[in-house]
This record gives structure tokens, C-alpha cells and sequence, in this order.
């Protein structure tokens, strides 16, 4: 079968190439799947580029790709929830990765029955960024009647955060680009801000929680406008000690980011707030949830361009430049 994968660290174009490679293996808890559908999201070109090694070094050739949409072609002998021919959707996990190819084997738990009104490509732009925006809440415990500011709208992120937090009953502030306000507006935010003629940290006061997805100094400028008590909950900022456990890094490397993450740790304190960076997990019973809501029209799919398979390193590249209006896909079928 051929599969897309990273055969060094660097630019895209010269560390990625299509490769012909033997059907996966089975195991008794699997789905093989055909994948009709792929979503690209910013971590797969971070880890072509080696921003990830730190954290996992990849043996090349390595596969690529975390979203999917397809059809279930085989099944290992403890499957009971799917069978042959079940449409589909997951995100697979993170030591698993290879949806960029024409066939993947996933473990069971983190596959789920495909949105019946959405398309392979409208489902496959969905799992990492549901998954991620759904665990962030939990972990900031959002509520109806909370202020939320979610950061870059438009985005894969924000644009399923916005309409996720206001199926919570949230009040949602959100940042966006000119030519974006309209749109975003249409997803339901209830204040955006266009960041080229507006200054969020002079308008917004107060907020519940601030969902950074961002980083840098916007991790840090959310305290300015968090109320005391309030959450931060990041996938971009720096991560907290409890995080650098999870990711298995060594004591050296979480007292250096002990270290960076000094005056992060200050404005914490100060706000009596509470401070996670997220690293998302691949989880079926929550993508179903996410399902149940799309099938009743409370999600949308934003999906900015789709790109033929064979086309994938374009693709990557214009994701790589950071202005897409919610998702890009690859479709092999």
C-alpha cells in the first residue's frame, strides 16, 4: 500500500516521501481500516521539522498523520463493537501514528461510528482538534455562564472550540483577522475581536478561562484579563511539571523548563489560578460524544481546502504557513 512517510528531520519537501509498504498487521483488539480521509494538523509538520524530538526521536522512515475518516475492511478477533464495512472516524494515538496512507490497523477504543450527516472529509477534520478542545474543558471545568476567551477562531482549534463552548452555555470571546469576522461571528461567538484594529487585553475583563492556543507571551498576557481563581488551559504554552512527567521527560529536562517557566509559575500564583498545558489522548467513547452533537447540528465542520492524496506535501506546506480557515484534508478516495 502507499503511505506518506518523514525519512529525516527538516523542510518538508525534502524529509517526506510517498512509499510503498506492506499492509498492516492485525492484532485481536484492531480495526484495519481503509482510510478514505485524512486531516492535517500544525503537529504534523512540527514533528517533519524535529520540534517534537525532544520528546519522541523518530526512527526513519517513520509514518505520519493522527486524523482519519474510513471504512472498517477487517476486524481482529476480539472486536464486538464494529463490523465490516462500519463507517468510521478516530484519532489515533500518539505512538501510533500513520493515517497518511491508504490503510492504518487502530485499537478498537479509539475508533467510533463516523457522523452520519457528515462526509469522510467533514469527519476526518474533526478528532484531534474535538478531543483536544473537549479534554481542555474538562480539565478547566467550563461551565454554562462561563466567560471564555478562545484564541485564533479561525482556526481548526478555535473554530470547533467556539461552537463547542457554546453548546456548554459559555459566553465565548475570540480573536480573529479582519477578513474573518463575519464568519466567526457565525459560529457563535459572542465578542471577536479583530486583532488587526482591536487590542483583546483592553477589552476583555475577568474571564472564567482562557483557552491558549497560542503561546509565547499570550500565555502569559492571559492573566491580565483571567478573574482570580481562574483557568488557563494550553496546547501551545509551556508545560507544567505534572505534564513533563506524563511525556516521560527526564529530571534534567523538566528542571530546565522548571527553570523557563519561572514567571509563568509567578503570575499563577499571584491570580490564585490554575495552569495546564494539555496533551490530548485518543478516546472513542468522547469522539462519540462529539458524534451525538454533530448529529444534531450543534457542530459544524469547517474545512478550508482539500487536497487529492498525492498532493500532500502541498498541502502540508500550506498548513505549515498558518492562515488556514479551520481545517485542511487529504483525500485518498
Amino acid at each position: 500500500m502507499k503511505a506518506l512517510q518523514i525519512t529525516g528531520y527538516g523542510e518538508i519537501a525534502k524529509n517526506v516521501e510517498f512509499r510503498e509498504v506492506k499492509k498492516p498487521s492485525l492484532g485481536n483488539d484492531q480495526l484495519l481500516i481503509e482510510i478514505y480521509s485524512a486531516s492535517i494538523n500544525p503537529v504534523d509538520y512540527k514533528i517533519i521539522q524535529g520540534a517534537m524530538k525532544n520528546i519522541k526521536k523518530l526512527t526513519f522512515p517513520a509514518p505520519v498523520g493522527f486524523d482519519l475518516a474510513g471504512k472498517v475492511i477487517e476486524k481482529g478477533d476480539n472486536v464486538t463493537n464494529f463490523n465490516l464495512g462500519d463507517e468510521v472516524f478516530a484519532r489515533v494515538p500518539t505512538d501510533s501514528p500513520g493515517t497518511f496512507a491508504e490503510m492504518i490497523a487502530v485499537d478498537q477504543k479509539v475508533v467510533c461510528q463516523k457522523p452520519s450527516n457528515f462526509s469522510h472529509a467533514e469527519a476526518a477534520s474533526i478528532p484531534l482538534v474535538g478531543l483536544t478542545t473537549v479534554q481542555s474543558f474538562q480539565k478547566a471545568k467550563l461551565k454554562s455562564g462561563d466567560k471564555i476567551l478562545i484564541h485564533a477562531g479561525s482556526g481548526g482549534v478555535g473554530s470547533f472550540a467556539i461552537q463547542y463552548a457554546k453548546t456548554m452555555g459559555a459566553y465565548v470571546y475570540t480573536t480573529t483577522s479582519t477578513k474573518n469576522v463575519d464568519w466567526v461571528k457565525d459560529l457563535g461567538a459572542d465578542r471577536v475581536i479583530d486583532y488587526k484594529k482591536e487590542d483583546y487585553l483592553k477589552i476583555i475583563e475577568e474571564v472564567d478561562i482562557v483557552y491558549d492556543t497560542l503561546g509565547g507571551n499570550y500565555t502569559k498576557d492571559a492573566f491580565k484579563i483571567l478573574k482570580d481563581g481562574g483557568s488557563v488551559v494550553s496546547i501551545a504554552g509551556d508545560p507544567d511539571n505534572e505534564t513533563a512527567k506524563e511525556l516521560g521527560l527526564n529530571g534534567f529536562i523538566r528542571f530546565l523548563l522548571k527553570l523557563k517557566r519561572f514567571k509563568l509559575d509567578q503570575l499563577v500564583k499571584e491570580k490564585n489560578a490554575y495552569y495546564k498545558f494539555v496533551m490530548m489522548h485518543a478516546d472513542g467513547a468522547q469522539l462519540n460524544d462529539i458524534k451525538e452533537l454533530i448529529e444534531s447540528n450543534y457542530i459544524s465542520a469547517i474545512v478550508d481546502k482539500e487536497y487529492p492524496f498525492l498532493e500532500a506535501i502541498d498541502a502540508l506546506e500550506y498548513v505549515k504557513k498558518g492562515h488556514t480557515k479551520g481545517k485542511v484534508v487529504l483525500n485518498m478516495k
